[in-house]
C-alpha cells in the first residue's frame, strides 16, 4: 500500500514544476513589450532633439498633448501606428527612422544589405500590428521596405490617418481590409495596392484565427 502513495507524491512534484515554468515564461513575454515602448520613445526623443524641436512645438504640429508626448518618449505609453506616422511626418522622416539604433545627427548610413536574422522590428503589441524593416535603417531614407504582420483582429484603429509620401504593397498571406478615403477593399493573398499617403486611410485583419502578412513599401516625398 505504501508504493502507490509514494508514486502520487512524485507526480504532484512534477506538476508543480511545470506550473512554475509556465509562469516564468509569461513574465518574460510581458517584460519585452514595455521594453519595445521604451526603445521607440527614446528614438522619438532623439529625433526631436536633433531637430531642436520642443515638446510644445511637436504638440502643436500633431494635435497631441504635451503630456501624451512625454509619456511616449519615456516609454510609458504605447502609441498606435497612426500616432507614430504623424510624429515621423512632423520630424521629417519616414517611420523606418523609428527602427534600429538611435539616429545620428546627419542620418547618414552606407549600409546596403539587411540580413534576414538582423531585421529591426517595430511591434505595436497593443494593436496587433508589427513591422519588420527589410531595408537598411537610416533617418534619411526616402524609400523603405517592410514586412507587416497583422495578428487576428489587428488594426491601425477606427480613425483614418494621413502622412507624407506614397505606399504600395502585396498581400503575401491571409486577408487585409484596406480603406482609402470612403472606399474599402478586401485584399486576399496575391492582391496588391498603391495610393498616396496623404489620402486618409486605415487597414486591418478581419480574420479571427489567421494572421495576415503584407510586403509593404513606403516612399517619403517631402520634409516637415
Amino acid at each position: 500500500m505504501r508504493r502507490p502513495a509514494a508514486a502520487k507524491r512524485v507526480k504532484k512534484v512534477q506538476i508543480k514544476v511545470k506550473v512554475k515554468a509556465n509562469a516564468s515564461t509569461r513574465t518574460i513575454g510581458k517584460a519585452a513589450e514595455p521594453a519595445m515602448d521604451v526603445a521607440v520613445g527614446r528614438r522619438i526623443r532623439d529625433l526631436r532633439r536633433i531637430r531642436q524641436f520642443s515638446l510644445e512645438t511637436v504638440a502643436s504640429r500633431t494635435d497631441l498633448s504635451i503630456g501624451f508626448l512625454s509619456q511616449i518618449e519615456r516609454g510609458l505609453s504605447s502609441p498606435s501606428l497612426r500616432v507614430l506616422a504623424t510624429l515621423a511626418d512632423v520630424l521629417g522622416v519616414g517611420i523606418a527612422a523609428l527602427f534600429g539604433a538611435s539616429p545620428s545627427a546627419d542620418g547618414a548610413s552606407g549600409q546596403i544589405v539587411t540580413r534576414g536574422l538582423q531585421r529591426p522590428e517595430l511591434k505595436l503589441w497593443r494593436t496587433g500590428v508589427s513591422k519588420q524593416l527589410l531595408s537598411p535603417a537610416s533617418a534619411d531614407n526616402r524609400l523603405n521596405l517592410f514586412l507587416v504582420h497583422l495578428e487576428p483582429g489587428g488594426s491601425t484603429g477606427d480613425e483614418l490617418y494621413t502622412h507624407d509620401g506614397e505606399e504600395a504593397g502585396l498581400v503575401l498571406e491571409g486577408e487585409m481590409m484596406l480603406t482609402v478615403d470612403n472606399e474599402t477593399w478586401s485584399l486576399k493573398t496575391g492582391d496588391s495596392f498603391r495610393f498616396a499617403s496623404r489620402r486618409p486611410h486605415r487597414f486591418s485583419n478581419p480574420a479571427n484565427d489567421a494572421k495576415a502578412v503584407v510586403l509593404w513599401v513606403n516612399c517619403v516625398t517631402g520634409t516637415a
